[in-house]
């Protein structure tokens, strides 16, 4: 469980460098293309030995990390696109409500067990996600012309964790987990490269110091996240619909204690309401494990 506490925690500090991007109001489309390149290169040069980087392109995982990439980059952008439409709690739900995909796929794909405990604490988990991202009494609302955003971030973000899992399972090796998780990040780098010359070319670029110190301060957790995710999945013992419902489940709690502890935020009672549950969720998932 080592490898999935670490993962969490560096989810956690990806939240918090997110909340510092508005506090200096940092370019945040800067900040994550550069991030992508910060974690490629953590990974080439802290966790990859030996490996024939010319031979990338053909091991049998490399049209799934293109794939990863491409996603990366494209869901970054419909969740941006959804803030502005519909607000940041609807793309925190969206997000974090998509580990359903992934926990379904791990249970009638891969034939993973379920139980009382472990159903109920999926379901627990899914409603603690909701109420913990909420911001407001009335809850959240969206325009009906503007639902397909956060339906795509939704549908993206758990074929993301859902393709992780088939990778990690069917193609990439121990030895591989460090340049597999590279590769996705130096694709979607590149996609996020094009996306800036475009922007430089219709005269909307301005680059800053400190989006290049935010894509750093972003990129070394990024990595790490996805780096202990992949390795978590391989953990003997526990079953990937367990380990996803505790990693998402577990960065909702800890970035809600975070935000009160060092951002003072005023939380409501459905968000204490969701904390609760959240931590009882945990408890249930991974009784179901033992």
């Amino acid at each position: 469980m080592i490898y999935l506490l670490l993962s969490v925690l560096s989810s956690t500090i990806i939240f918090i460098v997110f909340r510092l991007y508005k506090k200096y109001e940092v370019n945040t489309l800067q900040a994550i293309v550069i991030n992508y390149f910060i974690a490629c290169t953590v990974g080439f040069f802290g966790f990859i030995e030996g490996s024939d980087f010319t031979a990338v392109p053909s091991e049998k995982w490399f049209p799934g990390a293109l794939m990863l990439g491409v996603l990366f980059i494209t869901v970054f952008n419909l969740a941006a696109i959804t803030t502005q439409k519909s607000g940041l709690s609807v793309v925190a739900v969206a997000t974090k409500m998509s580990v359903a995909i992934p926990v379904f796929c791990g249970i009638f794909l891969y034939n993973e067990s379920t139980g009382v405990l472990k159903i109920a604490g999926i379901l627990l988990a899914l409603v603690a996600v909701y109420l913990t991202s909420i911001k407001t009494k009335d809850g959240i609302s969206i325009k009906w012309q503007n639902l397909i955003f956060p339906l795509l971030v939704f549908l993206g973000s758990g074929i993301i964790d859902t393709s992780l899992k088939f990778l990690e399972t069917s193609y990439v090796s121990k030895t591989d987990v460090g340049l597999f998780s590279s590769t996705i990040f130096a694709t979607a780098g590149l996609l996020g490269v094009l996306v800036m010359i475009y922007q430089a070319v219709r005269g909307e670029l301005k680059l800053q110091f400190k989006n290049l110190l935010g894509g750093i301060a972003l990129g070394v957790p990024n990595y790490f996240s996805i780096y202990f995710l992949v390795l978590a999945l391989r953990s003997e013992g526990y079953e990937s619909s367990t380990i996803f419902t505790i990693n998402h489940v577990s960065i909702v709690a800890l970035s809600t204690i975070v935000g009160i502890v060092l951002f003072k935020e005023k939380l409501i009672r459905k968000n204490w309401i969701g904390l609760i549950l959240a931590m009882i969720s945990i408890i249930l998932v991974a009784n179901s494990a033992i």
